[in-house]
């Protein structure tokens, strides 16, 4: 990402999507990306075997490109491939990603353009769901271990409110906000992040990418901004339990975990070790939302947790597959 806006004041912006097999939902997302006028939009296709390939194909607008996998590296190695490419390719000036369940709401990319951007390295979205209500499993938060308000706040027993943005933060006309953790739907890149934080680590798989990657980023001195003005859809069909939410198929639980515990770890530091007995307790908990399917949530948690603990990136997909379908 070398300058190409020298000639021009107008910034170049690549939107990086990653899919895999949910053609009707990425439909919409790229049709929503281009006629808001994104200049790039590159698809990263993990794999997929509904169409997509063959619909990416058919698709004749200039702006749009394609990266096909022959594997599926899961949502984590499919940015960490796609935002590569899509520098290699376009050397944009800032770079926006998202699945493809996620998409700018009409007139965010405007909203982007518009903004004062000054001192901002990064910029993350507003997320909705599409019904209108605040996507809480993409709500930004202020690291507890790294500010002293929002570590009493969360110690006095307000729990991830203490930390996450609340609703306020959301109202039409509220001011842009540091944030520690933006989510991978509608995270707008600049040059400054690739060329001091690189890419994501696709070795993760799923899930934990992005709160590993932004704070990554805070810890290299780049600053994220929270824009309310700038909105996102995120049209996800994962459900909500008691304690959070119910992850389906069962195999993506050992990937929620593991990586909460490297991502706590950047988070916590010196604090990570007395912090893990509160966390285990609390995620056990959890089984109850998984009825009958609760001995297997708890034998892919407990991988999870000796993975994590361990540093342990080197399990194959397949396995974790063949853990969660075991008898």
């Amino acid at each position: 990402m070398t300058g190409s806006s020298s000639s021009s004041n107008r910034l170049i912006l690549a939107a990086v999507v990653v899919t895999h097999n949910r053609l009707e939902k990425l439909q919409v997302t790229v049709k929503r990306l281009l006629e808001e006028g994104v200049d790039h939009v590159l698809v990263f296709d993990n794999a997929s075997s509904d169409g997509t390939a063959e619909w990416l194909a058919e698709n004749g607008d200039p702006r749009l490109s394609i990266c096909r996998s022959a594997d599926n590296l899961g949502g984590a190695g499919g940015f960490d491939q796609g935002m590569r490419e899509a520098v290699r390719r376009f050397d944009p000036d800032w770079l926006v990603v998202m699945d493809d369940d996620g998409r700018p709401a009409p007139k965010a990319i405007a909203a982007f353009h518009a903004m004062d951007k000054q001192g901002w390295d990064a910029i993350g979205a507003a997320v909705f769901w599409p019904t209108g209500g605040i996507c809480e499993m993409n709500r930004p938060y202020r690291n507890p271990f790294w500010r002293a308000r929002e570590f009493l706040h969360t110690l006095s027993g307000k729990g991830r409110r203490g930390f996450h943005l609340q609703d306020t933060a959301y109202a039409a006309g509220a001011p842009v906000v540091d944030i520690d953790m933006a989510s991978f739907v509608g995270l707008f890149l600049s040059r400054a992040v690739i060329a001091r934080a690189g890419f994501p680590d696709g070795r993760l798989f799923v899930y934990g990418d992005d709160q590993m990657y932004t704070l990554q980023m805070r810890r290299k001195g780049l600053r994220i901004g929270f824009a309310p003005q700038i909105r996102f859809e995120h049209d996800t069909e994962a459900r909500q339990g008691e304690s959070g939410v119910v992850l389906t198929p069962l195999w993506k639980v050992y990937y929620m975990y593991r990586n909460a515990l490297f991502a706590y770890r950047i988070a916590a530091g010196p604090l990570f070790w007395p912090l893990v007995p509160l966390l285990l307790v609390k995620w056990r908990r959890k089984a109850r939302d998984y009825g009958a399917n609760r001995a297997i949530f708890l034998r892919m948690l407990d991988a999870a947790i000796r993975d994590g603990l361990r540093g342990r990136m080197d399990l194959r997909h397949e396995e974790v597959v063949s853990l969660a379908e075991r008898p």
